[in-house]
């Protein structure tokens, strides 16, 4: 039995409860539509656990929120592809009923979830290289620092035994100079003493003096005595073409990739800079990197991570939705789009510069207010495919409050950190906390809801002239109550036009 439950166990060990406890650590209520991504993240991995017969016929529940702005949508997203690892897209369905020929570039939100996907897995194999790039870029440095003292240098060039240089076989007046090289000449065999020409060697003492001093650089440069020293590099600028050109992809994909042709023809770019030893190892770390990356390797991993765990997060949804059957041409565009995207969410093969990625188990998430339209206005069959649906509650003066106190990243100790780099200390008294909480609720209530995003406008409007005159108040401690709140903000909000167009 023990053996059973050792089989079945939680691949990642994050359960739905404890998805919902880290999301809590940023996100302030929503509970229910946590609930719903921990479950969705939560049969990802059950499903890597069945049998393959079964597993591929598992495909994801993809969820519809429905909201304002503000309320945490894309939050919650962002969140929860961090705790999983997975590659993550936000994209704008509206971007989409932009361009000139409608749905022509639906396929490259995958193309760009790939990207994500080869950037996340590059960045995690290369962190793994980064000891073995290490002793490489120093003997670079020193390359640069001291010509012709590297000992691989010396080996390359020191005659082989029984390799004898004959002298210029083209004659010391032509531009084009080379040797005639015997090897391993018969001992009975004689060469005439004047065509023999001896090989350069550098006494041994010169050798040792130079990797003398080559040790003692390495010292120097470990000891961080050489970091603000300057030295000339050549960076290679290596050409990209990627499939998007061939792959019907945008303009800006084409000429993008002609480019990228142009310059593998002519051998890439390369630029010579001056810099500092500093910034060298940088530059020299990123190209030894990108050199011993096994490329192929990375494209696979990515691409594997991006169909089996990857999340796209499709925002303004609504906004593509066809209001009541209405038939002018927006509504034509519009739906047009939602047939376009509608076989990246069913599953379809999208060719991108990794490989063709197949959409089937690729999570997608819409988002949207539909505030004018409704999740029925959109096409049926796009309805299906995204069977969850949560809707999301609008802010009240409780969550506001804390919003501004509770979150790990809360804007609070956002603005306290701030001021404090210029040492200035605030102190928030917990009636300024409400009243300024009580405002974002008020004026929400009857202006345009845009949830939390107007506790920014709020702060940024009661600290304005704390922020100006930091400098001034250097070493004070400043405390910010109610009737601070109140006499920056009172005269905003008697004022109807003054509080729409400020806050």
């Amino acid at each position: 039995m023990e053996e059973n439950t050792q089989q079945f166990s939680a691949p990642d060990g994050l359960t739905p409860a404890e998805v919902v406890s880290r999301l809590d650590t940023y996100i302030i209520g929503q509970n229910k539509a946590k609930r719903f991504v921990a479950v969705a993240l939560r049969n990802r991995q059950r499903r890597i656990k069945l049998p393959e017969d079964i597993r591929d016929e598992v495909a994801p529940k993809n969820i519809l929120m429905i909201g304002p702005t503000g309320v945490g949508k894309t939050e919650i997203a962002r969140r929860l592809a961090k705790l999983c690892g997975a590659p993550f897209l936000k994209v704008e369905a509206t971007k989409y009923t932009e361009v000139g020929y409608v749905g022509r570039d639906v396929e490259s939100m995958v193309r760009d979830l790939m990207a994500v996907g080869y950037n996340m897995v590059k960045a995690e194999v290369q962190e793994t290289l980064r000891a073995k790039a290490g002793p490489m870029v120093e003997d670079q440095i020193l390359d640069l620092l001291l010509p012709g003292s590297s000992s691989k240098k010396e080996k390359k060039t020191a005659p082989k035994p029984n390799v004898r240089i004959l002298g210029n076989i083209f004659g010391e007046s032509t531009p084009v100079q080379g040797s005639v090289i015997r090897i391993d000449m018969p001992k009975n065999q004689e060469i005439p003493a004047e065509n023999v020409e001896e090989s350069p060697s550098e006494p041994e003492n010169n050798t040792n003096d130079m990797s003398e001093t080559r040790e003692k650089f390495r010292k120097m440069l470990r000891d961080g005595l050489l970091e603000d020293r300057q030295v000339d590099i050549v960076v290679h600028h290596q050409p990209h073409v990627g499939m998007e050109m061939f792959s019907g992809g945008n303009p800006a994909d084409l000429e993008e990739g002609l480019s990228g042709l142009q310059e593998m023809f002519t051998g890439g770019r390369t630029q010579k800079k001056t810099v500092t030893i500093r910034e060298a190892r940088q530059i020299l770390m990123a190209d030894t990197l990108d050199r011993i990356t096994d490329s192929d390797k990375v494209a696979d991993e990515a691409k594997q991570r991006v169909e089996q765990s990857g999340i796209i997060f499709i925002d303004e949804i609504d906004k593509i939705a066809t209001k009541g059957g209405e038939g002018d041409r927006q509504s034509v565009s519009r739906e047009g789009v939602q047939r376009d995207i509608l076989p990246i969410v069913e599953g379809s093969n999208v060719n991108t510069k990794w490989g063709v990625v197949n959409t089937t188990h690729i999570l997608f998430i819409g988002a949207g207010a539909f505030s004018v339209s409704a999740p029925s206005d959109l096409i049926p069959e796009l309805q299906g495919r995204f069977p969850l649906r949560v809707e999301l509650e609008a802010l009240s003066k409780e969550d506001f409050k804390r919003i501004l106190t509770e979150p790990k990243n809360a804007l609070v100790k956002q603005y306290e950190a701030l001021l404090a780099t210029e040492g200035v200390e605030l102190v928030f008294t917990d009636e300024a906390i409400e009243r300024m909480a009580f405002i974002a609720e008020d004026v929400n209530s009857h202006s345009d809801n845009i949830g939390a995003r107007r506790l920014h406008t709020i702060m940024e409007t009661v600290l304005e002239d704390l922020s100006f005159n930091a400098d001034k108040h250097a070493g004070e401690t400043i405390t910010i109550d109610r009737d601070y709140v109140d006499e920056r903000l009172n005269g905003i909000m008697q004022n109807q036009n003054l509080e729409r167009y400020i806050l």
